[in-house]
């Protein structure tokens, strides 16, 4: 299992901002840059680096690999930030099913690569129909990262850093 496998990403973006789509259907997630109405979520680059996107879901990991355990839609990656997405077009109860993605992604990705030369690696749970910031616990939080060393964000917007 190759996270970091040409075939499945697309060529570098630095623009300021472009967006992440998954049409929820059989077709890999992607990246947009015309069209916001498909943004599930929101990709801010005021740096404008490089920024790689990789499908995880139905390109990494195809369906008909490990049925029965979650994965998340996609990778953002730059020279320091590792981020793993999430997006989902759901009403509640939602959060729960992407965080337990998210985390058996992290464990397929650990388990495959060493990730520590990454400065910042966080997980983003998007939701199109729920886009706005979600207060999460800061214990709940600090726990999160203490077992997993990645930050947790339940939002919409994801904001790439130096």
């Amino acid at each position: 299992m190759n996270f970091f496998d040409a075939a499945c990403q697309e060529p570098p973006l630095s623009h300021v901002e472009f967006g992440l789509c998954d049409d929820q259907n059989t077709t890999i997630a992607y990246t947009d840059v015309t069209d916001k109405s498909k943004w599930v979520a929101t990709v801010k680059n005021e740096n404008a680096l490089a920024v790689t996107f990789t499908a995880i879901d139905k390109c990494v990991i195809k369906d008909n690999e490990h049925v029965g355990r979650g994965r998340c839609d996609a990778m953002l990656t730059t020279t320091s930030s590792l981020f793993l997405v999430e997006l989902k077009d759901a009403f509640p109860p939602w959060q729960a099913g992407a965080l337990a993605q998210l985390v058996s992604t992290i464990e397929f990705l650990k388990a495959h690569h060493n990730i520590d030369a990454y400065t910042h690696k966080k997980i983003f749970a998007c939701n199109k129909k729920r886009a706005g910031f979600v207060a999460i616990d800061n214990e709940e939080n600090k726990a999160f990262f203490r077992e997993h060393r990645f930050r947790m964000d339940i939002q919409a917007e994801i904001i790439v850093v130096k």
